[in-house]
C-alpha cells in the first residue's frame, strides 16, 4: 500500500484517506482547500488503495454498475491503516469520498482510534450498511456527511436510495449522541470530489 505525504509532517493532526489514482491528482487542490478553510496545521496521508470495489469493501457485494463485485477487504485495508496511527501524541482523523467515505463511516464501528471521520457522498446505499450502523454503536464521537442535491436523483435502483440512507443514518447517529453533521452540496456525485472532502475534513478541525 502506498502512502503519498502532503502538509506538515510535524503536525499534531494528521488526515489519512484512502485514495486512487483519480484522487491523487487533485490531492493539492483539497490540501490548499483544507488550509484554505481551517487555518489549521494538519498532515494528510493518503493511503492508495490497490483495488477500490475489493480493498474498500465492509462485504461482498454484487456489482449496482459496471461489472466489478464489491469484496469484503476493508478489514484488512483498516488494520494497514492503523498501521499508521500508533503515535499517541498525534490525533487522527479518517475520511474519504465515495466509497471511501463509507470505508471511513464502517471504520468508526471497528475502532476508537480516530478524533473524527470525514465522509463525504459517501456510498451508503450499499447493500445492509444502514442495518449495520443500526445495530452496532460507533466508537467515534464526531462524524461529518455529505451528499450532493441530485445524487438520488440517478436511474440506478440501488444508487438512488442513498439520499434516504444518509437522512436514516444521520438522524440515528444524532439520536444516540454522536455529534454529527449532514451537508448538502450542489450536484451530482462527480461534482468537485476533492473541494467536497476538502470541506469534510476542514469542518472536522474546526
Amino acid at each position: 500500500m502506498v502512502t503519498y505525504e502532503y502538509g506538515n509532517p510535524h503536525a499534531v493532526i494528521t488526515l489519512i484517506q484512502p485514495v486512487d489514482d483519480h484522487d491523487i491528482a487533485g490531492m493539492d487542490a483539497e490540501v490548499a482547500e483544507i488550509q484554505r478553510l481551517s487555518g489549521k496545521d494538519f498532515r494528510l496521508l493518503a493511503v492508495k488503495v490497490d483495488s477500490w470495489n475489493q480493498d474498500l469493501s465492509p462485504w461482498p457485494a454484487l456489482a449496482v454498475f459496471g461489472k466489478d463485485d464489491f469484496g469484503n477487504g476493508a478489514r484488512e485495508t483498516l488494520t494497514e491503516i492503523l498501521e499508521l496511527c500508533k503515535d499517541e501524541d498525534k490525533v487522527y482523523c479518517l475520511g474519504g469520498y465515495s466509497l471511501a467515505a463509507l470505508f471511513s463511516l464502517w471504520a468508526a464501528y471497528q475502532t476508537d482510534r480516530f478524533a473524527g471521520i470525514a465522509a463525504a457522498s459517501p456510498s451508503i446505499w450499499f447493500p445492509g450498511f444502514v442495518d449495520y450502523m443500526k445495530s452496532h454503536a460507533s466508537r467515534c464521537s464526531n462524524i461529518y456527511l455529505s451528499l450532493g442535491d441530485k445524487e438520488e436523483k440517478t436511474r440506478n435502483a440501488v444508487m438512488s436510495q442513498v439520499g434516504d440512507c444518509i437522512r436514516d443514518g444521520y438522524a440515528w447517529l444524532k439520536e444516540h449522541g454522536i455529534y454529527c453533521t449532514l451537508e448538502w452540496n450542489k450536484g451530482g456525485h462527480f461534482k468537485e470530489p476533492e473541494l467536497r472532502t476538502a470541506r469534510a475534513f476542514a469542518r472536522l478541525l474546526k
